[in-house]
């Protein structure tokens, strides 16, 4: 295999430098809210978005007074971005099916899909407004038929933004609090004097805030580990470099340490495309941001064939992955790790991100290894349930049970199945040991 990086980032070691000293971060930050609760979330809240209202808690009237902001065209673009979220969202809930089935006489199996009962979701806002999480997360609980669904964003620019409460709102949001950072995803997780907690958390974040979910996980569920925005450009020839340079630099503009990476098996598409973004980032208004992402976490990836990048591709394993080459399907069906996929150059990613339907939630740092991304089956949790109906069928089970109970030297677990032996089977099993039916009846 022959591959060189025409462009690398921040070598791994500075990687984890900066890992840890987030973790040392969110460690302490927690457990101050744990300690000391309101208190300590409105330090926090004043020291990192300098914000310190009476109350975090939006009220009815002061969501109207938000919403009331929002311009006509722009809420009816919210209900159309939430439009498509839904449809996809309840097509997927409906494609997951309540089972009961009879397995043998008598004996009766199947599951239910219940809903989370509280559910707090990270809508981010510092740097950027993100109304589209708020469909993402919200509306898609709301789908799920989640009862309680609270939803926590940082102010922008010193107040609460009227767009993304709009969203929020718009969503299903039971409750709404301008926090935001590590203190709304500990209070959200914890509880406070004023906040009950929930039992589950979602949403996207910067390296804090999915941080603080890493730490909290097991204490509540969470979607998954969505850090910063990651993106990867899968392209051959068949498109050319300012297609390339702009999908990546679209994601690059999330923050400082959103990963962008081209992957081709050209390399005047390589070159080119490095030219294009150095281009680009000289008349993008959000260049400051966009520039840093790049010189730190941007690579180019240049292989030797179609097999080589499908390789690299799924070790990345990317949140997104952008695929344009003259064989998308073959990738879509090679693929196994990532967030999501985004086949063909009339696609991109900011489809994704805002509008299309599909979640945009998606699982970061290799994640897509094992998780995919938020969606309507995140909030639902799948219960099993038995029930014997027949003497017969009690007698039969209970036998096996026994014996299998016996051979693993559980004596107790072992008396459960003869009880019912006994009881349903009219016959008698000594304490201690394994049950036998007759032969005709087994």
């Amino acid at each position: 295999m022959t591959i060189t990086y025409l462009k690398r980032g921040k070598p791994d070691t500075e990687r984890a430098e900066d890992d840890a000293k987030v973790r040392a971060t969110v460690e302490s930050t927690l457990k101050a809210i744990e300690e000391r609760g309101d208190a300590a979330v409105h330090e926090l809240s004043e020291k990192f978005d300098t914000y310190s209202p009476a109350s975090y808690r939006l009220s009815a009237a002061e969501i109207d007074a938000l919403i009331a902001e929002v311009s006509a065209s722009d809420l009816a673009d919210i209900k159309f971005a939430q439009a498509q979220v839904r449809n996809f969202a309840q097509a997927q809930r409906d494609s997951m099916l309540d089972i009961e089935i009879e397995t043998m006489p008598g004996v009766i199996l199947g599951h239910k899909n219940i809903p989370v009962q509280s559910v707090g979701c990270y809508v981010p806002a510092g740097k950027f407004p993100m109304v589209a999480s708020a469909h993402m997360s919200v509306a898609t609980a709301s789908v799920a038929g989640v009862p309680r669904i609270i939803a926590c964003t940082p102010p922008f620019q010193g107040k609460p933004n009227a767009a993304v409460i709009a969203a929020m709102h718009l969503g299903g949001a039971h409750e709404i609090y301008v926090l935001g950072g590590i203190q709304a995803i500990g209070a959200m997780a914890i509880g406070t004097e004023t906040i009950a907690p929930v039992d589950m958390l979602v949403g996207p974040g910067n390296a804090f805030v999915a941080e603080a979910k890493r730490q909290l996980y097991g204490r509540v569920g969470i979607d998954l580990f969505a850090g910063p925005t990651e993106t990867m450009v899968i392209a051959d020839e068949t498109v050319d470099a300012e297609i390339c340079a702009t999908d990546l630099l679209g994601q690059a503009e999330h923050g400082y340490n959103s990963p962008a990476v081209l992957l081709t098996n050209s390399q005047r598409l390589a070159e080119e495309t490095l030219s294009e973004i150095d281009r680009i980032l000289k008349i993008l208004p959000t260049a400051a941001t966009a520039q840093v992402s790049w010189d730190e976490y941007g690579e180019v990836i240049l292989c030797d064939s179609y097999d080589e990048m499908l390789e690299v591709a799924n070790d990345i394993a990317s949140e997104h992955v952008q695929v344009m080459t003259d064989r998308d399907d073959w990738f879509l069906e090679k693929m196994h790790s990532y967030g999501a996929l985004f086949l063909g150059p009339r696609t991109n990613v900011a489809n994704g991100d805002k509008v299309i339907g599909t979640n945009h939630t998606l699982p970061t740092k290799k994640a897509g290894r094992y998780t995919g991304g938020l969606w309507v089956g995140k909030y639902l949790k799948t219960h099993s349930y038995q029930k014997v109906t027949t003497d017969e069928a009690a007698a039969l089970i209970g036998a096996y049970g026994s014996r299998l109970c016996m051979l693993e030297g559980f004596v107790g677990h072992a008396e459960q199945c003869n009880l019912r032996v006994r009881r349903y089977g009219g016959v008698n099993v000594p304490y201690g040991t394994g049950a036998r039916l007759p032969e005709a009846a087994e």
